[in-house]
């Protein structure tokens, strides 16, 4: 069975109203959390409609073309998720903050090897020109150079984020 193919998966966030909106899907969502920082924007989104996670918890990173998501469990006694690090092309104006999901990605689930995930889904969109090649060659480049720097941090997520400047805590507090 092939990969369903997919229109490329583009989110604008408007930090003005915390409001989240798919533009392939046209929904729009309210933000628990959304504040820029100096490496980026960081949001919290409930997730009501999941049974298993209350909330999708993101930090854009757009000089990384890098999305961070952790998805946090609704009991406090599930296993917790991988974090996953998706290629994205990202730009703001300040108030709007664009992003377009490059389907390629890291899972790190701590403690163990990063992997490369998404990969059907991926090759699908290239095959058939969902993704273009500037938008593939990015994706391909930012996982591979993000997996060999995890690689040298010894796959630690908090290293990683460190090496690059970021000094927050991952996953947030209250996340798992």
């Amino acid at each position: 069975m092939g990969t369903a193919l997919n229109p490329q998966l583009v989110d604008i966030v408007d930090t003005f109203t915390s409001s989240r909106n798919y533009v392939s899907t046209g929904t729009t969502r309210r933000l628990r959390t959304c504040r820029v920082e100096r490496w980026g924007l960081r949001t919290e989104c409930p997730t009501p409609e999941d049974p298993f996670h209350d909330a999708e918890v993101t930090w854009l990173l757009p000089e990384l073309n890098l999305r961070l998501t952790h998805q946090r469990p609704r009991s406090r006694h599930a296993k917790p998720n991988p974090s996953v690090l998706t290629a994205v092309r990202a730009s703001s104006d300040g108030r709007y903050w664009k992003t377009t999901d490059l389907l390629l990605g890291l899972a790190a689930p701590g403690g163990t090897t990063a992997r490369i995930v998404r990969c059907e889904e991926f090759a699908a969109a290239v095959a058939g020109r969902v993704l273009l090649v500037g938008d593939a060659d990015l994706a391909l480049c930012t996982v591979h150079k993000t997996l060999e720097e995890f690689s040298r941090l010894r796959h630690d997520l908090s290293a990683w984020l460190a090496h690059k400047h970021i000094f927050d805590v991952w996953p947030p507090y209250g996340a798992r």
